[in-house]
């Protein structure tokens, strides 16, 4: 008898969003794989990129420890942050190993695939472009920025994002995963800096049209100062439609229940709050809409339930 193929679950996304969500769903009998966003240009990642001119690995590196299924020593060994030492001081160790394994294979992608099979890792974990690149944003008063750690910093509403150099090429493996996927996560995590950058890149608009896969964003439960200051749910969706046009996007998932006042409060000291789901809106624009009790009540800060999201998800698979 033929062993039942698992369904396919791609993955979209980056920042700190996407490996919580990942932690839940590596161990459901799937046939996992994330895209990774290379944008990134702060701390660590930014060195490594400034002086190898390879593309950011601090999001893979979170990624890959998320996924992987080796001794948790091990798995401390690759997060470890360096605090001090002349050249050292606040690099990751899992960065240095990236850029070292890039070096030694010649190509990040080969050298990600690598490290993945010495930390026993379940699933794939592709870059969405093998290219350095560099994220800009242009914001409402007509300004510019250059560089994703600076965007949120200008503290300016944002009127698109786009990437140099132009045109960036994706992995063909990232747009291969979107079009023969059973369901594409689009995580939740900073709407323009860490999941835009993914879905601008030519060819993955065209991909997450024209999957047979359900395609589901995971909405963010609480804004983020410098980047979706007083969105709605809807606001998140119609800023990437503008990115990538409609059609793109089939189903939302919304966190249900309120938000502690005692949480709200912290939140509320940096500009941020919880995001209004404007549901009639949502319904408005042709989504599904997904509810559910999807965050850790456990934490001070908001963040998502990794067993909730997980099992919320794959009840969509089943379906």
């Amino acid at each position: 008898m033929m062993k039942k193929e698992q369904p396919r679950v791609v993955v979209i996304g980056g920042g700190t969003g996407m490996p919580v969500l990942l932690r839940g769903l590596k161990n459901l009998p799937i046939d996992l794989t994330a895209l990774v966003t290379v944008a990134d240009d702060g701390g660590s990642t930014g060195r490594i990129r400034s002086e190898m001119a390879i593309p950011a690995p601090g999001d893979i590196r979170n990624v890959i420890a998320a996924l992987s299924d080796a001794e948790p020593m091990l798995l401390d060994l690759f997060q470890h942050r360096f605090s001090d030492g002349n050249g050292l001081s606040g690099h990751s160790l899992g960065n240095l190993l990236l850029a070292a394994m890039t070096s030694i294979t010649g190509d990040f992608y080969d050298g990600i695939q690598e490290i993945s099979r010495v930390l026993n890792v379940k699933g794939d974990i592709f870059p969405i472009s093998n290219q350095n690149m560099t994220l800009h944003a242009k914001f409402t008063d007509g300004t510019y920025v250059c560089g994703e750690s600076n965007i949120p910093k200008a503290n300016k509403k944002i009127e698109r994002v786009f990437l140099e150099p132009n045109p960036i090429k994706p992995l063909p493996n990232a747009v291969r995963a979107i079009e023969n996927a059973d369901l594409v996560i689009i995580s939740p995590g900073s709407l323009f800096t860490s999941i835009m950058p993914n879905l601008i890149i030519p060819q993955i608009d065209v991909a997450l049209r024209e999957t047979q896969g359900k395609v589901v964003y995971i909405c963010n439960v609480m804004t983020q100062p410098g980047e979706t200051t007083g969105f709605t749910a809807s606001d998140h969706i119609q800023a990437i439609q503008n990115h990538i046009g409609t059609g793109c996007v089939d189903s939302i998932v919304v966190h249900n229940e309120p938000i502690e006042q005692s949480i709200r409060a912290i939140y509320a000291e940096e500009n941020a709050e919880p995001v209004v789901y404007d549901i009639e809106k949502l319904v408005d624009m042709g989504l599904e809409i997904i509810e559910g009790d999807i965050i850790n009540h456990s934490n001070k800060t908001v963040r998502h339930d990794k067993e909730k999201i997980a099992k919320l998800l794959f009840s969509i698979i089943d379906k």
